[in-house]
């Protein structure tokens, strides 16, 4: 079977069981009948870890949340800032660039209907190659093809970002992480640069078939990395991450959180938060990233304000949300 057929095979066994559960918990008066959650593409973590909490959230709550697949973290504020969806999920430095309206994409519009809810795990960035195609490196990249995933998503944003600080120029190419997975097993690329939740399901199924070479960057990158970047902060993809992996990756990362729009009922953003924390073994047997989603990260966000759903939580497990990170009056 070829790793796009498994992997959305994967995700549809997810989705059932979520649209099966949905019926046994019980929505209160006044939350919206249908709700929608923002992920991102086919193969990247999102996809699956979006399944996952929006199924935990229908079984334990009585909600009916469904998943739109979408570009990735870009694509998720905008249209959760719009209300064209519900709730989003994001890395940290994209929602930075959308709160300030500073990132290109964002047309110097500030996307300020957005807020927080609960942390999810850590987003390192990371690349993986053939075995036979002799890059072993970041600097190999240079006049290489590097499939870097959706425009829009993390990825698509700062790899293009991370290759103009180091200097390197490379052509880039834009799609979802299961078709860029195969476009490199076809020779049409040379390089997969990624970045999720990690393991990544594209890697995984990338090197049950394939010969493959992982890497990142060195100390020396990873230091203009974070100079010309700030809000990148150090990351480790652990030994055996992957079959294929022989060592500790040091690389860079960024944190990702949920978002909802900040119209959404206070007592269900509470539910929503409530249920995905309090239930974690749920969430690691979903996709092993959530073994980050703990009420603890919460301070790995410094800037977007919180849902005031979110914030009763955090008040009752004696967390002191500071004055920054409160909704505005």
């Amino acid at each position: 079977m070829q790793p796009v057929t498994v992997i959305r095979a994967i995700a549809a066994a997810v989705c059932a069981v979520g649209l099966a559960a949905a019926a046994h918990g019980q929505a209160k008066p006044g939350w919206p009948k249908n709700l929608t959650l923002g992920t991102a593409s086919v193969g990247g973590t999102y996809f699956v870890y979006g399944q996952v909490w929006a199924s935990l959230v229908n079984e334990k709550a009585g909600t009916n949340i469904s998943t739109q697949q979408t570009q990735g973290p870009n694509q998720n504020i905008i249209l959760t800032d719009s209300r064209q969806i519900d709730f989003g999920m994001v890395t940290m430095g994209v929602a930075l660039q959308a709160w300030e309206g500073k990132g290109e994409w964002t047309k110097g519009k500030q996307h300020r209907n957005i807020r927080a809810m609960f942390p999810m795990y850590d987003t390192p960035f990371h690349f993986v190659a053939l075995e036979k195609s002799g890059i072993r490196s970041v600097k190999d990249i240079a006049g290489k093809r590097a499939g870097v995933g959706p425009r829009a998503g993390t990825c698509g944003t700062y790899f293009p970002l991370m290759f103009e600080a180091l200097g390197i120029k490379a052509t880039i190419r834009n799609g979802q992480a299961s078709d860029i997975a195969a476009n490199l097993q076809d020779g049409l690329i040379d390089v997969f640069p990624f970045c999720a939740g990690i393991p990544i399901a594209a890697y995984s199924e990338l090197e049950t078939t394939n010969k493959v070479t992982f890497f990142t960057y060195t100390d020396e990158e990873i230091a203009k990395l974070k100079k010309a970047l700030p809000e990148l902060s150090d990351s480790v993809i652990p030994k055996a991450t992957y079959k294929q992996q022989t060592a500790d990756h040091k690389t860079v990362g960024v944190y990702n959180f949920s978002i909802a729009h900040k119209d959404l009922p206070e007592d269900l953003v509470y539910a929503v938060t409530k249920t995905v924390l309090e239930n974690n073994a749920a969430m690691v047997k979903g996709h092993a990233a959530a073994k980050e989603t703990l009420a603890e990260n919460w301070n790995r966000n410094t800037f977007l304000p919180f849902h005031p759903g979110a914030v009763r939580y955090f008040k009752e497990k004696g967390i002191a949300v500071p004055a920054n990170l409160l909704p505005p009056a």
